[in-house]
C-alpha cells in the first residue's frame, strides 16, 4: 500500500496548549494524526520561526498519539498571512521544490488550519493539480463532555471532477446548451462547422483575446457575433452594451470621430461633444463588421485602443479608456491585404489569434434543412403568421436547395429572403409546389449574373479560347473551383474547403496536392489563379 502523508500548516490559535489540559482541547493537527481509518505516516507541517516553540510541542504531543507518524517540520514566514499574492507564491514554491512521489506516497492537504486566503490558495493549487492530492476538512467533536477522545472528524474533498458523474453530465449540458445558443438553437448537422462552434464556445467563455470571423458576406458573421455577446452576457462575463461598427461605411474624418468620439468645437459642425463608438462598448462587446475596410490610420488607433484600452478623442488632449471584447468580421483575405500593403501587419497579428472561417451555405447544404424550420419560425415572431410547407413542396425545394443548381451566392441572405417569400406567398399558411415552382424560377433568375460571372473568371485564367474549348461538364466545375482558389490564401485551405466530406470519411489524406494535380489537368497552377 501507499504511505500516507499530510501537509498542513500549523494553527498558531487552534493548535495552542501548554498545560496538561491541552489533552482537553480539541487540536486540529494533533487531531489529524488520531483519525480512525486514516492513519498518517508522515506529516508536513508549516509553521513560521516564530511559532517554533508551538511547533516542537505538537511534534512531541503527535509522537504519544501517533508514534509511527514521522512529522517533518517546513518553515515558511509570511510578512502578510492575508496577502494573497504573497501566500499563494510561497505555497506554489513549496510544492514546485517539494519531491513528490505519486507511485509510493498519496497525499492529502489539511485545509482545516491557516488562514481563509491559505485555504484558498490551497484549493487553487490541488484544483491546478500543481499538488497532486486531496483535501481534508477536520471537525472537532459535537458534544466534548460524552467522549474521553477529542480526535472529531474529517471529510476528504476529491477535486477531481472527472469522477462525479453528476457534474460532469451538468457540463456537458452546459456545453451543449451553450453551443446551440450561438447556433441561434438549429440542429446543424455540418461536422465542421459544428465542431468550430464547439471550439468557439470554448473560446469566447475563457478569454477576452479579439475574435477574427471571416467568411463570404452572407455566412453569418454578425449574427453569431452577437449570439457570442449575448453568450458571454448570460454567463456574467461582460456587463457592458454591444456595439456593431460596418468599417466599410466610415471614411476620414467621419470614422475617426464616430469611432473615438470628439470633443466640442473639434471640427466644423462638432456643436457637442461625442463619446463614439468604442466608449460606448465599455465593459461590453465592439464588433467591427467589415475591418478590412478601415484605412490605416484608423487601422493605427484600432491596434492602440486594442492593446492598451486607451485612446484619444479626436480633438482631445486627454486620454479616455474603453474596456471591451473586440470580435471583428470580413470577407477578404486579411493575410494577402497584409502583403499588398492594405491592412497593417501589426493589427491583423493582434487579431489572427483566434479566427474562425464561417463555410459558405453550398459548403453546407445538409444544413439548409434545418434552417427552413428556423427561418420560419423567425417569420412567425416577425409576422405573427404560423407557415409550414406541405411534404411534396418541401421535398421539392430542398431536393433544387441542395442541387449544384443552387448557387446560394448571398448564402444565407438568399436563404432567409427565399423562405420569406414562400411564407408571404403562401394560401392559408401552406406552401405549396405552385408556389416552390415560383420561387425556384426566381432564384434561377437572380443567379444568371453569377453564372456570368464564373464564365468571366474561367476566361480570366485560362484564355477565351481554351475556356471555350472545355466540355461544360468541366466548364462549371473548373468555374467553381477557381472562384474557390480565389477564396483562399493557399492551397491547403483551398483543398480543404474542397475535400472537406471526403477528409471527414478518410479518403483523402493530402488535400492540397488533390487540388495541384487538379489544376495540372488544365495546364495551370494556385498560384496562377490567385494572382
Amino acid at each position: 500500500m501507499k504511505r500516507r502523508v499530510a501537509i498542513s500548516i500549523l494553527g498558531t490559535t487552534l493548535d495552542m496548549g501548554k498545560r496538561e489540559d491541552r489533552w482537553t482541547r480539541w487540536r486540529p493537527n494533533v487531531a489529524l494524526c488520531q483519525q480512525t481509518g486514516l492513519f498518517i505516516d508522515r506529516l508536513e507541517m508549516i509553521h513560521d520561526t516564530h511559532a517554533g516553540a508551538l511547533a516542537a510541542r505538537i511534534v512531541s504531543d503527535i509522537e504519544i498519539v501517533s508514534p509511527a507518524t514521522d512529522v517533518r517540520r517546513n518553515v515558511i514566514n509570511f510578512r502578510d498571512p492575508w496577502d494573497f499574492s504573497e501566500v499563494y507564491t510561497k505555497l506554489r514554491d513549496f510544492a514546485r521544490t517539494y519531491p513528490f512521489d505519486l507511485e509510493s506516497e498519496d497525499y492529502i492537504v489539511n485545509i482545516t488550519t491557516g488562514t481563509h486566503v491559505a485555504q484558498i490558495c490551497w484549493f487553487l493549487l490541488t484544483e491546478a493539480r500543481i499538488i497532486p492530492a486531496r483535501l481534508l476538512q477536520l471537525s472537532p467533536p459535537r458534544d466534548r463532555s460524552k467522549f474521553d477522545d477529542y480526535a472529531g472528524t474529517h471529510t476528504i474533498i476529491d477535486l477531481d471532477l472527472s469522477r462525479y458523474d453528476e457534474i460532469a453530465k451538468r457540463f456537458a449540458v452546459e456545453q451543449a446548451e451553450a453551443t446551440s445558443f450561438l447556433k441561434s438553437g438549429i440542429s446543424t448537422r455540418n461536422v465542421a462547422f459544428n465542431r468550430m462552434i464547439d471550439e468557439i464556445e470554448r473560446v469566447v467563455v475563457r478569454s477576452k483575446a479579439p475574435v477574427l470571423l471571416t467568411g463570404p458576406t452572407g455566412a453569418g458573421k454578425s449574427q453569431l457575433a452577437r449570439r457570442i455577446y449575448e453568450l458571454k452576457k448570460s454567463q456574467h462575463k461582460i456587463t457592458g452594451a454591444f456595439v456593431e461598427v460596418n468599417c466599410a461605411t466610415l471614411r476620414g474624418d467621419q470614422a475617426m470621430s464616430a469611432l473615438f468620439g470628439h470633443v466640442k468645437g473639434a471640427f466644423t459642425g462638432a456643436a457637442a461633444e461625442r463619446a463614439g463608438l468604442l466608449k460606448g462598448a465599455d465593459k461590453g462587446v465592439l464588433f467591427l463588421d467589415e475591418i478590412g475596410e478601415l484605412g490605416l490610420d484608423e487601422q493605427a488607433m484600432c491596434l492602440r485602443a486594442i492593446e492598451e484600452k486607451r485612446f484619444l478623442p479626436v480633438g482631445a488632449d486627454k486620454e479616455v479608456s474603453a474596456d471591451f471584447q473586440l470580435l471583428a468580421g470580413t470577407n477578404r483575405d486579411l493575410g494577402e491585404d497584409v502583403r499588398k500593403g492594405k491592412f497593417r501587419e501589426d493589427l491583423y497579428a493582434r487579431l489572427n489569434l483566434w479566427t474562425f472561417r464561417l463555410p459558405a451555405l453550398s459548403d453546407r447544404k445538409e444544413d439548409i434543412e434545418p434552417n427552413l424550420e428556423f427561418e420560419l419560425r423567425r417569420f412567425l415572431e416577425r409576422e405573427g403568421q404560423a407557415v409550414t410547407f406541405n411534404k411534396e413542396a418541401r421535398q421539392r425545394y430542398l431536393q433544387f436547395a441542395t442541387s449544384p443548381e443552387a448557387v446560394w451566392s448571398a448564402n444565407f441572405r438568399d436563404l432567409s429572403a427565399s423562405v420569406t417569400r414562400m411564407a408571404t406567398l403562401a394560401p392559408q399558411g401552406r406552401i405549396t409546389t405552385e408556389v416552390v415552382d415560383a420561387e425556384i424560377e426566381r432564384l434561377r433568375s437572380f443567379w444568371k449574373p453569377a453564372a456570368a460571372g464564373e464564365l468571366i473568371l474561367l476566361k480570366e485564367v485560362l484564355g477565351e479560347e481554351a475556356s471555350e474549348r472545355l466540355d461544360r461538364f468541366d466548364a462549371v466545375q473548373l468555374a467553381d473551383v477557381l472562384s474557390l482558389c480565389r477564396q483562399h490564401a493557399t492551397a491547403s485551405a483551398a483543398g480543404r474547403a474542397l475535400f472537406a466530406h471526403s477528409r471527414l470519411e478518410k479518403k483523402s489524406s493530402n488535400d492540397a496536392d488533390r487540388l495541384v494535380k487538379y489544376l495540372a489537368r488544365f495546364g495551370l497552377r494556385f498560384e496562377d489563379v490567385r494572382a
